[in-house]
């Protein structure tokens, strides 16, 4: 007769200390509770997808905004040279001598075709967004105008207004391509200067 001992089982009794406090669950939260934390968990979200979302839309229109300037301005460079090319033919107009009643009728044609294609030349250059502004005589504009040269004002002409240029300021859509070279009238006119004395 083999006598086969049970296990003992395990003592009901209160169990170790360290045990019952990581056994235990957590109390449930009371609805009040839970509903109030969702809520604070909900305003979290919408606010982080509030600034995603408008990060977001700065990008975009960022974005918007370089690709027309990248547009606007790709032939920025080309638009220079072709200025040059402008200039000297502007250059090349001016050295003809003055016309005349009795001059060659192949310099007068000359002269006309020379005009024309200047003319339709500005034109095309103008339809590409690239504009001429002439500055004698206007007030002298440090966007536009590079001061060469001051010299006394003449008679009649108000201090820091164009007296002469010496080439026209050139701008691709509303951006300085070239500079007008000018001479700028400084000090007091002459009249007001002796007046003075």
């Amino acid at each position: 007769m083999t006598s086969e001992t049970a296990p003992e089982p395990a003592p009901e009794g209160p169990a170790p200390e360290g045990a019952e406090g990581a056994a235990a669950p957590a109390p449930a939260p009371s609805p009040e509770e839970r509903i109030a934390a969702l809520e604070a968990e909900v305003a979290q979200l919408r606010d982080k997808w509030l600034r995603a979302e408008a990060e977001l839309q700065n990008l975009r229109h960022r974005t918007q905004r370089e690709v027309q300037e990248a547009r606007a301005f790709a032939v920025q460079r080309f638009a220079t040279e072709v200025v040059e090319v402008a200039e000297n033919l502007r250059r090349g107009l001016a050295a003809l001598p003055p016309p005349t009643e009795d001059e060659p009728e192949l310099l007068a044609k000359l002269r006309g075709g020379f005009e024309g294609l200047e003319k339709s030349f500005w034109a095309a250059l103008e339809r590409c967004g690239v504009t001429r502004h002439e500055a004698q005589g206007k007030p002298f504009d440090p966007a536009l105008h590079q001061a060469m040269q001051e010299q006394p004002a003449p008679e009649g002409v108000a201090p820091g207004t164009v007296v002469e240029a010496w080439s026209a300021a050139w701008t691709l859509n509303g951006r300085l391509l070239k500079p007008a070279l000018v001479v700028v009238a400084a000090g007091e006119p002459k009249a007001e200067q002796t007046d003075a004395a």
